[in-house]
């Protein structure tokens, strides 16, 4: 009966596949929302028109109304799009006091000596709350009794918030796109521990092309796009190497990417000196920083693009089917006239390629070059692949499941800072997600049985 039990739950971990891992996604999302959910104020147009709003509701247009404002761009915005609403309103006495507390008393004073009255004070979440407004009818009875008006806030996830969501889909950009790589290689039967060493190896290059060879400042257009190409291709021959060493001398793959890993790092170093490659020109931010006519981040978009070839080549091509199959049993492909050798080989330099693209696309993010770039993202790109549910063991995975393993990892890391958890206390949450991806991928396999 209990042998039963376990073998039901075992078969319904495996028929959940990436529908289980698109419940965890959303079953994430619903978790820091929940947890993120905090009082939030409008934007200061948004906020402006509510206030405007109401104020013509309840107020005729004789009404002095006051403007208060710190000297912030985002008050002076907020003030602006208040004085223009209430004035095609036909509002005509109204005065902006900018700056402290202690200047809002001295106008106050300066009023009540005059013997001027104020009908509204409008100010937003901060200025509206100044103390030196409480009490206004005893501590200055000469003004009448101004009404204050603050913009209505309102209860909404700061994990939800679009700027966030862009945040998460532009952050995850590079690991996402390395990770079609890791799966490949993965997939066929192998690891890649060398791709965050080669996001360093690539950026490095790249700025340092375009600085040294390119025009530095005024490099244009197509010398940076040779640039990056020459350091993609520089990074696929990097993976080309490695890849012969596994396949043509059977070395295994875990110590030749590892020594891989050192080589890139240690070569990063040497080409910029242990510091940071800054010389470029603005214009190569477009990739890592701009943003198609859809304002979706050219890098997100990019990573769309590379993750549905890479569906249709794994889904529709005889590679992909090589690729499943060679991870699956290779000496059983090789007896079926599956090239092994050319497989693995093209596996690692796919790899490499895509991890020389992350280093363009992180150059171009963070504007310069620098050797730091790419630690622990092996680990981070294994995770995500893993967590969407690709087999260490080779042979099983799927390239949207990588993506949607790739989104858990950021959502996770994402959600935990902003509930202001500790770096290392997040590393042992990120510790425990992937050992939990593995024992289930391990379920999925063998089930429940002990060997």
């Amino acid at each position: 009966m209990k042998e039963t039990s376990l073998a039901r739950m075992s078969n319904l971990l495996h028929a959940l596949g990436d529908y289980g891992m698109v419940v965890m996604l959303l079953l994430l999302g619903l978790f820091f929302s929940l947890v993120t959910l905090t009082e939030q104020q409008p934007t200061p147009e948004v906020g402006a028109r509510e206030l405007a709003q109401r104020i013509k509701a309840n107020h005729n247009t004789d009404s002095v109304v006051w403007i208060v404002i710190r000297e912030l761009a985002t008050d002076r915005a907020f003030a602006e799009s208040l004085q223009q609403e209430l004035n095609e309103s036909g509002h005509k006495q109204i005065v902006q006091v900018t700056g402290l507390p202690r200047d809002a008393r001295q106008e106050l004073e300066a009023w009540q000596q005059r013997g001027d009255h104020i009908d509204i004070i409008a100010g937003n979440e901060i200025t509206s709350n100044w103390l030196v407004f409480s009490n206004l009818e005893e501590t200055f009875p000469g003004i009448g009794s101004p009404q204050i008006y603050r913009p209505t806030s309102y209860r909404w996830p700061n994990f939800l918030k679009q700027d966030n969501l862009l945040n998460i889909t532009n952050q995850i950009a590079v690991i996402a796109i390395i990770a079609i790589g890791m799966t490949v290689v993965i997939i066929s039967g192998g690891i890649d521990l060398s791709v965050g060493s080669l996001i360093a190896f690539s950026a490095v290059l790249t700025c340092l092309l375009i600085r040294d060879w390119a025009g530095s400042l005024q490099a244009g257009v197509v010398a940076m796009v040779l640039c990056s190409l020459i350091a993609i291709l520089v990074s696929a021959a990097i993976g080309g190497i490695t890849g012969g060493l596994i396949t043509f001398f059977r070395l295994p793959p875990f110590i030749v990417t590892l020594g891989m890993m050192l080589m890139a790092s240690g070569s990063a170093y040497l080409l910029s000196g242990g510091e940071s490659v800054y010389q470029i020109p603005d214009g190569f931010v477009w990739l890592g920083r701009g943003a198609s006519l859809l304002g979706i981040p050219n890098a997100v978009l990019m990573m769309a693009i590379l993750y549905l070839i890479a569906h249709l080549a794994m889904k529709r091509t005889r590679w992909g089917r090589y690729l499943y199959a060679v991870g699956g049993n290779d000496e059983a492909a090789r007896l079926s006239g599956v090239p092994i050798r050319r497989v693995q080989l093209s596996a690692y330099i796919l790899s490499a390629a895509l991890a020389g693209l992350g280093g363009i696309i992180m150059a171009s993010q963070l504007k310069s070059g620098a050797p730091t770039y790419g630690q622990m993202y092996e680990l981070y790109v294994i995770a995500a692949v893993v967590v969407g549910g690709t087999s260490l063991s080779g042979g099983e995975g799927k390239i949207l499941g990588t993506l949607i393993g790739a989104f858990i990892i950021a959502v996770i890391q994402n959600g935990m800072n902003l509930m202001n958890i500790e770096s290392y206390t997040q590393k042992v949450i990120l510790g425990l997600v992937i050992l939990l991806a593995v024992l289930l991928d391990r379920i999925k396999q063998h089930g429940f049985r002990a060997h």
